[in-house]
């Protein structure tokens, strides 16, 4: 296939040329002058299955061939089997040991990090171990490092890859597979030298970042019918510049720096490296304008020179968009509308970018139009179905049950998902409700029980309920083992549900055959995870999960592509839009690096952190190279302004720059293009134009009108007349919180009873009313009634803090009078209006007289005496229903004393204004409110007089607030 040649054999195709396209070209011209079976003695090696299907299939597209041996460079593996290498590690056991390992290290020097940390140092420390098996490092060149003028955490970080060693000690006889990959391949190189192999082999698609594959990369090309065959190669950069490569510090994040350091390793110059194919990119003078805008920071002064020679600019800008939106949605509206224009005009078209938040908000914008595209990232096993499940199921290991928790997994798609199904739901949403008014803030069996008193339920539902989630929670840690065996059992008790056997349909999907091989793998290694507690278990199902994917293959619209950079090497499209170009995704940030900087990873021989953006770098330039191009960012994250790429930057700067090649005005027409997409994308969104709903005032007829309130709605009578108007007439009530908080109603109720208790007891014993009394009822009632420690510990003490106070003031107020009702219930008729108001005393004393003093426990801010003139009238209202008789036990009697007694941080009394508002006076204007709201033309109008516009009301959504405000009119509406 190949003449003989003195020099290694390298060959490359430009950027912009399709690549397996081109390797497939290639070979069929290389052999249509020789025997048919000479392509059939070619062994082709490529870096991806993705490429080798793309290979096959341009193959199968004709004509008959007798085909070349195609293989993946994973499949040395195989190859490394069959020469008596031991198997490979598993690497969720390797994982797993690193920890245990390392938690050792951290029990005997605590100082070294935080135990917190332990997974994410494992992992960490799993990928530098791979990378130095990968580039033939060992830990006694990590060792020798020369640390002395540094900090001392470098020298910490020695200790820790110390564990290298210990690990490989423990597994004498086996490998990992970076270790067992390297060695493969040295000894496959050996046998090469010993018996060079006389058939072509050919090594096509890989860039040689790695250590492993740039070794195996260099024994192929020197083999006697060997190639290797660059994919993006960059004929138009200078010798001058390919010359300036050979510092990896100041060189590595240069697209085509891989192919300098193969080239200086085999002894080669550029000019030594030829074209595979003579297929032309679509735009050679793009690809002229874009290597010349990437060249190495220290010699982008050759932008002065060389820039005003380039050729054809307009030419190589006139496919080009560029796309700068004002927001990530703008951002991913504008491609979506691309992406659908491309479908209807039967384009194929992709968009490549890391960015994943980008291409989920690009895919729910094409789902308008019902295009779902081709997304090669395919699912997150974690956010599948299955994968979310268990990671809830786990979740329960970890904390007390809650009532969000609870229902969350009582409603998903795989509880209870066999036969009952309907009856399953409709039980959950009357436990929901249940819940929501009744509690507990965590559910127990118990409560489960309580519920399903007197319910027609499905015969052992109860039970199944009780054993799915009655006390799950893990205290103590646990082995590996016996988490994944409870984790595996409960999740198939709660898909199957209470009426069937097995496992429901759990494992049925794809999804869940995929989750299934993450917990057969994990349940296959745990014995090697020692004891750990549930949040870290829960955690570690987690990042497993999160590294499956799920993809449905017969879904996706043909045409319309999601690629991530790797995928975007082995394939072409008519339209490529490059997404998310702004620094820190595209280029991403490099991970921070616990273990070694710069400085030392470059004496050690390891990659530098600059690879990642050198291996971007050079995606970024092979996809730019498209016959179409899009080029987008969004100018403003959610958070702060966004910095562009800097290879985005380099372009626009070398355009700006070149005026006598009208370089400005072809950026402004790129600019200008992309603009057009994003007026487009805001006339989309935006809303059509309507009425704004005027200011209520409903008017009901006067029998649909309330007839009782009670004195704590008197005053939203005042402020707030719709809210009465929506609860009483429309009964509507706002929906009990799910989750239950110690919120400021809950602390009232339970400072009410632990005042009403305490004084009942100092009643019956006088000697009870003592401070220490007091704080002891206030922690037993504490604990009956608050589930949150850190809310019980908080308000206990708040009570200790006005405790002495209390007390002082009580012992005036019981020499003043005597205590006679607590919670003391009463009503009276508002005649002749065939009305009732009511109230709930909080307590009602009575002197040696006969007259009444009247208390009202706020455990917020009492309202002051003016508050009380104008609104916050339930006490004065109260006061006047004593003297009417309203409380039976009583009956009507005057009142001597209303007092608010406020019980905040600190002891507050604010009493009522009875000598400037008699009780007479509050039950004349009282009739006066209701009278009026038994007027037909009387309208309950919204927010009428509110204290504050920043409080929220409870019908406010209904009432349309925000499509007006303070000063509208409010609107009659007439009611029948």
């Amino acid at each position: 296939m190949f003449d003989p040649s003195a020099l290694p054999r390298l060959f490359a195709v430009p950027c912009g040329v399709d690549f397996p396209r081109a390797l497939v070209h290639g070979l069929v011209a290389r052999t249509r002058h020789l025997p048919p079976q000479e392509l059939a003695r070619a062994e082709v090696i490529v870096n991806t299955a993705r490429m080798k299907r793309r290979v096959r299939q341009l193959f199968d597209a004709g004509p008959a061939l007798l085909l070349p041996k195609l293989s993946l460079l994973a499949d040395l593996s195989q190859q490394a089997t069959l020469n008596g290498l031991p198997p490979a590690l598993p690497p969720l056991r390797r994982r797993l040991e690193l920890s245990q390992l390392i938690a050792k290290l951290l029990d005997a020097q605590p100082d070294l990090a935080a135990r917190a940390s332990l997974y994410d140092l494992s992992d960490s420390l799993a990928e530098l171990i791979d990378e130095m098996q990968g580039e033939g490092v060992s830990t006694d060149t990590i060792r020798t490092l020369d640390v002395s003028d540094m900090s001392g955490h470098w020298a910490r970080a020695q200790a820790f890859i110390g564990i290298a060693d210990e690990f490989v000690a423990l597994h004498d006889g086996a490998m990992d597979s970076q270790a067992r990959q390297r060695q493969m391949v040295e000894n496959l190189i050996h046998q090469w030298q010993v018996s060079p192999p006389q058939h072509p082999i050919i090594l096509a698609g890989s860039t040689g970042s790695r250590g492993t594959t740039l070794m195996l990369m260099e024994a192929i090309a020197r083999l006697p019918q060997g190639a290797i065959i660059l994919p993006g190669y960059d004929f138009d950069q200078p010798d001058a510049v390919w010359a300036g490569l050979d510092d990896p510090l100041i060189s590595e994040d240069h697209p085509q720096y891989r192919f300098h350091k193969m080239m200086r390793d085999l002894e080669m110059e550029p000019k030594d490296v030829q074209l595979w194919t003579k297929e032309q990119p679509p735009s050679p003078a793009r690809n002229r304008l874009v290597s010349l805008a990437l060249r190495p920071a220290p010699v982008t002064d050759a932008w002065m020179s060389e820039g005003p020679k380039l050729k054809d600019l307009d030419h190589a800008t006139q496919n080009l968009t560029l796309v700068e939106a004002p927001s990530p949605r703008a951002e991913a509206l504008a491609i979506a509308l691309r992406l659908r224009k491309a479908a209807e005009d039967g384009q194929t078209a992709a968009l490549i970018t890391p960015d994943r938040m980008l291409t989920r908000q690009v895919s729910a914008a094409l789902d308008r139009w019902n295009i779902l595209p081709d997304d090669s990232a395919g699912l997150p096993l974690q956010l599948s179905p299955p994968g979310r499940f268990l990671r809830h199921v786990a979740g329960l290991f970890c904390r007390p049950l809650t009532p969000d928790a609870l229902f969350t997994l009582l409603k998903h798609p795989l509880c209870h998902d066999g036969r009952a199904r309907g009856d399953h739901l409709r039980h959950t949403r009357e436990l929901e409700l249940h819940m929501r008014r009744n509690g507990p803030p965590f559910p127990d069996g118990e409560s489960f029980a309580a519920f399903g008193i007197e319910r027609d339920l499905i015969p052992g539902w109860i039970q199944w309920l009780t054993g799915c989630f009655n006390e799950k929670t893990q205290k103590h840690a646990l082995p590996l083992t016996m988490w994944v065996n409870k984790l595996r059992e409960l999740a198939e008790q709660l898909s199957t549900g209470s009426t069937d056997q097995g496992s429901g349909t759990l494992w049925d999907q794809k999804a869940g055959r995929e989750a299934l091989k993450v917990i057969e793998t994990l349940t296959a290694e745990a014995p090697f995870g020692g004891e750990m507690s549930a949040q870290d278990f829960a955690d570690l199902l987690g990042a497993l999960l999160s590294q499956g994917e799920v993809r449905d293959r017969d879904a996706p619209y043909g045409s319309i592509m999601i690629w991530g950079t790797l995928e975007a090497r082995v394939q072409g499209a008519d339209l490529v839009i490059l997404g998310g170009l702004n620094e820190g995704s595209w280029p991403e940030a490099a991970a921070p690096d616990p273990w070694l900087n710069r400085q030392l990873r470059n004496q050690a021989g390891l990659l530098l952190p600059e690879r990642r953006i050198g291996l971007a770098a050079h995606d970024f330039q092979q996809a730019i190279a498209a016959p179409e191009v899009w080029l987008t960012r969004a100018e403003r994250s959610d958070e702060s302004d966004t910095v562009p790429s800097r290879w985005l930057n380099r372009m626009t700067n070398l355009l700006s720059g070149l005026p006598d090649l009208h370089g400005p005005q072809l950026l402004s027409e790129m600019r200008a293009r992309g603009q057009t997409w994003l007026g487009w994308a805001d006339v989309l969104e935006t809303p059509r134009p309507a009425p704004a709903a005027p200011r209520p005032a409903p008017c009901p007829p006067v029998s649909a009108r309330p007839r009782r309130l009670t004195i704590t709605e008197i005053p939203r009578l005042i402020r707030d007349p719709y809210a009465i108007y929506a609860k009483h007439v429309l009964r509507l009530k706002p929906l009990d919180s799910l989750v239950q908080e110690p919120d400021a109603l809950l602390r009232g109720i339970v400072v009410h009873e632990v005042l009403e208790t305490f004084i009942k007891d100092t009643l019956a014993n006088p000697d009870a009313l003592h401070s220490d009394n007091l704080i002891t009822a206030a922690h037993q009632l504490l604990a009956e009634h608050v589930p949150w420690p850190i809310a019980r510990t908080l308000w206990l003490s708040r009570i200790k803090r006005i405790a002495d106070e209390f007390i002082q003031a009580e012992k005036e107020r019981q020499h003043r009078a005597r205590p006679v009702a607590f919670e003391a219930k009463g009503e009276a008729r508002l005649e002749p209006l065939d009305f009732t108001i009511a109230c709930r005393a909080d307590r009602i004393d009575m002197d040696d007289r006969g007259f009444l003093h009247l208390y009202d426990y706020k455990t917020g801010v009492p309202p002051s005496e003016a508050q009380q003139k104008k609104f916050e009238k339930q006490l004065l209202i109260e006061a006047a229903m004593a003297e009417e008789g309203a409380f039976a036990d009583l009956g009507p009697s005057e009142v001597q004393r209303a007092l608010f007694i406020g019980l905040g941080s600190n002891l507050k009394e604010v009493r009522a204004p009875l000598d400037e508002q008699p009780p007479a006076k509050i039950w004349t204007e009282l009739k006066s409110l209701i009278e009026a709201y038994f007027d037909p033309n009387q309208g309950y109008s919204s927010r009428r007089m509110v204290h504050r516009d920043d409080i929220a009301g409870d019908y406010d959504h209904l009432a349309r607030f925000g499509e007006w405000d303070r000063s509208s009119e409010a609107k009659q509406e007439h009611l029948t």
